[in-house]
């Protein structure tokens, strides 16, 4: 069903949206989690943390408070791995250069908003030849709350000057569909990451569901 809708604004997630990484992600954590005696995780753990800051993971992740002076410690390392395992491995999710393109003509403005932290926006904007695509960047560690609170996409909004009602994001977690429906905008979810089963069963479903940018664009 197409969206009878013309943003002014059109406002991305980073991992899994930007690019298909999350099989990479999963393969640094595994690491990680070894190291550190903690379970594999399940589909289940993947809905409530995918999308949410490091801050508030591995608080979730070992049962109990994690000062900041450790979890970011646990972030160097993790992220690390990642930085590490994805080096030559990250390509443009398919249609991607496809829809900037078509925004930069229409005169669309757009931003990132990601709960990833500023050495894996460098690492990933560099592999994907993206660096300077996005003039506007709003990071979880930036504003008061992550996602699934809609901080990051209004600030997004704010530091673009759109309302927030003529944003459009894309998204591939559940919590960062939910933080952009908080925000008062329409979400386009890609099934990078989930099912379109799973986003259907949302208490709120996304406003349309793609596997890629192609599919988007068609």
């Amino acid at each position: 069903m197409p969206i009878k809708f013309n943003p002014r604004a059109v406002i991305f997630d980073i991992d899994g949206t930007l690019v298909d990484n999350m099989q990479l992600h999963a393969e640094a954590f595994a690491v990680f989690a070894e190291r550190h005696g903690l379970p594999a995780l399940t589909r289940e753990d993947r809905a409530r943390l995918d999308g949410r800051r490091n801050s508030e993971i591995f608080p979730i992740l070992f049962k109990r408070d994690v000062p900041r002076d450790e979890w970011q410690a646990y972030e160097h390392e993790k992220e690390g791995l990642y930085r590490e395992l994805s080096k030559g491995r990250l390509s443009p999710m398919k249609g991607l250069h496809g829809l900037i393109e078509r925004l930069r003509v229409e005169g669309v403005a757009m931003a990132l908003a990601t709960s990833a932290p500023l050495p894996n926006v460098v690492h990933t904007l560099a592999e994907l030849e993206l660096a300077s695509a996005f003039p506007i960047i709003v990071r979880g560690d930036e504003v008061g709350r992550g996602k699934p609170a809609p901080d990051v996409f209004i600030e997004a909004a704010r530091r673009l000057g759109i309302a927030t009602e003529h944003c459009l994001v894309f998204e591939d977690a559940p919590m960062g569909i939910e933080a952009a429906q908080a925000a008062g905008m329409r979400v386009v979810a890609l099934t990078t990451s989930f099912p379109a089963s799973h986003f259907e069963s949302l208490a709120a479903p996304p406003t349309l569901i793609c596997a890629d940018f192609d599919e988007f664009l068609a």
